[in-house]
């Protein structure tokens, strides 16, 4: 029968058959056995439907993945939820009503700091960190986040910071030394005014700013306190000297914090020539840039870099105060995100290999190019190219891989299946050194954003697929803290909001979750998932990662074995009756009929066979896809 056929007859090209490119043609492998990636012990039996697919349309695969199908290459698994150890919810999310979460707002401004340049990796054998550290720690992998303005970078940076702190301090003592200077000179009433203080500009006060933004680097108030300071002082003025000082410096509503910053940024116009930096007055404070504007995208503006222990606090403490006559640039990143559609790249098969051994520990041998191929590059998806009307995004639809490179390096590929109304993730393998970005949780919210962007390519385009959810498995719960999201219900392929399937799951590992009667408001719907969900890591095969990789099954885990079963007639759903397999389209030497011209073509038995087969075959993908997709005996 056509259930011993062995994988490797098929295609390894992916794409399906040329001769078919417009139906789905599927071998039936009847039910498979696997042991469970999922239990801590992994001795327990997951028991899932099989068919491997020499080619199959964009509209039946989505169909597939709403009864809770999922692919691995060409292969087509559904767990049978009843029996399985870890029953395996499909999830999905309406990309529309995405609320992100503080930690996945925090994984974004990481990654934004570090394209920035203000968040640093520090390269393998700096630092060891404890392997068991929370995600926002180094790894096993021993890379270590250095980051001034981080305060969930790793610890061992305190050079750095203090580095930072002496550009400070020598940027604080220079402004003291001209609002001396200009108290000495005249140009300031003679009394005394507060140490200044420059700090750092966030980026997020940098995007408030039009020109010269990019290049603003520190900033002061001082200006503001001296004007407060000489209001308080000097009320009236004493006499003609005084007068006309304060003409100098005030304007009709007195003194002027714009004027005061203008005389400053006079006294400390030499800065430039020792230290990199430009000073100007801007509406009163006292602004530091850049000497050197970037010049390209890769590249960011220049600070200064100051010796540790080269600044002192103030000439009174018997510390000389040194010029800063270097400068080091801070490295601005570029990011650039690719989307191809899936083949072979020696490339990405290389970061997986390293991905799969650093990450998983799987040995060296058994992460192969073959069983690579079998498992993210072949596919059965039938590609739809784009065509500009509005019902196929600019890509097309099909099977795709999604490159992040940064710096022209590449640093992790996201296997996804664009289709007609979701984006479906299916794996994400990155670079180890960059385990500190949280590479899965970034690459899930980029994927979300492409829905978004896309659907004005093409309206059907509403939902994100994150595979499987098990509730029974901790490190999977995860996967509801993109929400709000939904829940597949096993019996009645209805979707069931995830805070009104939770309660349910909690009591069993399986629930028919349309048996619920709570009104279903997508309105009202609010995330019920804790933070302890929601910032657990997770490795798809069942190992402690310390690492998040995100949502990916690892399907290539499924070691099919074709099981018979002395009841097979258990298999048949009430509701499918004898004759509704008779529609069932068989595909036999090249030919494509219905199971109800040729049943006579058999004998007795092998027709009774043949019947239950195709009941449970109509049974699992139900009977409309059933009567579409040819079903072949070849």
């Amino acid at each position: 029968m056509a259930g011993k056929m062995k994988k490797g007859e098929a295609s390894s090209s992916g794409g399906g058959s040329s001769n078919h490119r417009g139906e789905s043609v599927v071998v039936d492998y009847g039910k498979n056995k696997s042991s469970c990636g999922y239990c801590k012990s992994g001795a327990r039996t997951s028991i899932s439907h099989g068919l491997w697919a020499h080619s199959i349309t964009i509209n039946d695969y989505q169909d597939l993945l709403d009864r809770g199908w999922r692919r691995s290459g060409c292969f087509l698994y559904k767990p049978e939820m009843e029996r399985t150890c870890c029953p395996a919810y499909t999830i999905r999310l309406r990309v529309d009503d995405f609320v992100p979460s503080k930690e996945q707002v925090r994984v974004s401004r990481r990654m934004q700091r570090f394209l920035e340049g203000t968040l640093e990796c520090k390269k393998p054998g700096e630092s060891i960190e404890n392997p068991n550290a929370s995600k926002d720690t180094c790894s096993h992998t021993h890379l270590e986040v250095s980051s001034s303005a981080a305060k969930e970078s790793c610890s061992n940076n305190n050079e750095e910071k203090g580095g930072e702190e002496n550009i400070l301090h020598f940027l604080s003592d220079q402004v003291d030394n001209s609002v001396r200077s200009c108290s000495e000179s005249g140009e300031f009433p003679d009394i005394q005014f507060p140490k200044a203080s420059v700090k750092k500009v966030l980026q997020a006060k940098r995007k408030l700013l039009v020109e010269g933004s990019e290049d603003l680097l520190y900033s002061s108030n001082i200006a503001f306190q001296i004007a407060a300071t000489i209001r308080k002082s000097l009320p009236g003025e004493k006499d003609a000297h005084q007068g006309r000082l304060l003409t100098n410096i005030t304007d009709e509503k007195g003194p002027s914090p714009k004027l005061i910053a203008e005389k400053l940024e006079s006294s400390l116009n030499q800065l430039a020539k020792t230290s990199g930096l430009l000073v100007r007055a801007c509406n009163g404070h006292l602004n530091f840039y850049s000497a050197t504007k970037q010049t390209s995208s890769c590249q960011s503006a220049e600070t200064v870099s100051v010796a540790k222990g080269s600044a002192a606090r103030s000439e009174s403490k018997g510390c000389s105060v040194k010029n800063i006559s270097q400068y080091t640039p801070v490295k601005r990143r570029r990011l650039e995100i690719h989307l191809k559609r899936s083949s072979f790249d020696s490339e990405e098969y290389a970061l997986y290999r390293r991905y799969q051994i650093a990450v998983h520990n799987d040995t060296p041998e058994h992460v192969t190019e073959s069983s690579y191929r079998r498992f993210l590059v072949d596919t059965p998806l039938n590609y739809v190219p784009p065509k500009g009307d509005g019902t196929v995004p600019p890509c097309g639809f099909g099977s795709f891989h999604q490159q992040y490179v940064i710096d022209g390096k590449l640093i992790a590929v996201g296997v996804i299946d664009i289709l007609p109304r979701c984006l479906s993730s299916k794996y994400l393998f990155w670079d180890p050194d960059f385990a500190f970005l949280s590479p899965g949780k970034y690459s899930a919210l980029q994927e979300i954003n492409w829905v978004k962007e896309n659907q004005a390519h093409c309206s059907t385009l509403q939902y994100y697929y994150l595979g499987y959810y098990i509730h029974s498995c901790s490190k999977m719960r995860y996967k509801a803290a993109y929400c709000p999201s939904e829940l597949l219900c096993p019996l009645r392929y209805q979707w069931v909001r995830f805070d009104v399937a939770k309660p349910l799951l909690d009591k069993k590992r399986y629930a028919v979750l349309s048996d619920v009667s709570i009104p279903q408001d997508r309105a009202s719907l609010q995330p019920h998932v804790s933070e302890e969900d929601m910032e657990v890591q997770h490795d798809d095969i069942g190992k402690e990662d310390t690492n998040d990789f995100l949502m990916y099954d690892d399907e290539g885990a499924i070691d099919s074995e074709y099981e018979s079963s002395d009841n097979e007639q258990n298999l048949v759903s009430a509701d499918v009756e004898d004759g509704d397999v008779g529609n069932i389209l068989i595909g036999l030497k090249g030919s494509r009929v219905r199971f109800k011209d040729i049943m006579f073509a058999f004998g007795a038995s092998e027709r009774s066979y043949l019947e239950l087969q195709l009941h449970r075959y109509t049974r699992v993908v139900g009977k409309e896809l059933g009567e579409r997709m040819v079903y072949s005996l070849e």
